[in-house]
């Protein structure tokens, strides 16, 4: 059984934080434990910062390889400017990174199908560049799931994110991919501006 953090806990909100507060947080205990404490009970109160410089090691860990900001403005670029003769095959590449299988599907509803060790997922790349993401979009994919035989799905887009769609898809197992996702998984294959 794999332990799961509380998405709202304070080490679930650090991991997701900038890996530097978590260090900041146990330099500033570490100080106070110094500073404030006996002298007999210094060590003890230093080494109560140790969990947030683990959370910060692991924060670290997972943010290293994370694109930045110009990366993923420079992505977000690029990809728009871009017709679906030529984003198709970067939407494929970025679908098969670490040996997934990506498929063309031949539907209105998605135009790849992804096998990976999740199972099968749709996913539609074709409206990436629309300004504004909503449900019905969503609902469409959701819908097509049986017919594929998928059970969850993935929606390449870099416009902007509704909050109800962010909720519809956060509830109907769909990931949405933005252009920091795709910054990711594209560095090394997109062409120079």
């Amino acid at each position: 059984m794999a332990f799961k953090l509380p998405r709202n806990s304070l080490f679930a909100i650090l991991l997701r934080s900038p890996w530097w507060i978590s260090f900041a947080i146990a330099g500033a205990l570490s100080l106070a434990a110094t500073a404030l404490l006996p002298e007999a009970y210094r060590v003890v109160g230093a080494l109560s910062s140790l969990p947030f410089v683990i959370i910060g090691v692991m924060a670290l860990r997972r943010q290293w390889s994370l694109p930045g900001e110009r990366e993923i403005e420079r992505t977000a670029r690029l990809l728009s400017s871009m017709n679906w003769q030529q984003f198709a095959p970067l939407a494929q590449a970025a679908l098969s990174k670490d040996g997934q299988v990506v498929r063309e599907h031949r539907g209105p509803a998605a135009d790849f199908i992804l096998h990976d060790a999740q199972g099968c997922r749709l996913v539609m790349a074709k409206r990436w560049k629309s300004a504004r993401l909503g449900v019905e979009a969503l609902r469409e994919l959701t819908e097509a799931f049986d017919a594929a035989g998928a059970s969850a799905g993935v929606f390449i887009f870099l416009g902007e994110v509704t909050e109800p769609a962010s909720r519809f898809a956060t509830s109907n197992r769909i990931e949405i991919w933005g252009a920091a996702e795709l910054a990711g998984r594209l560095r090394g294959k997109l062409p120079a501006e």
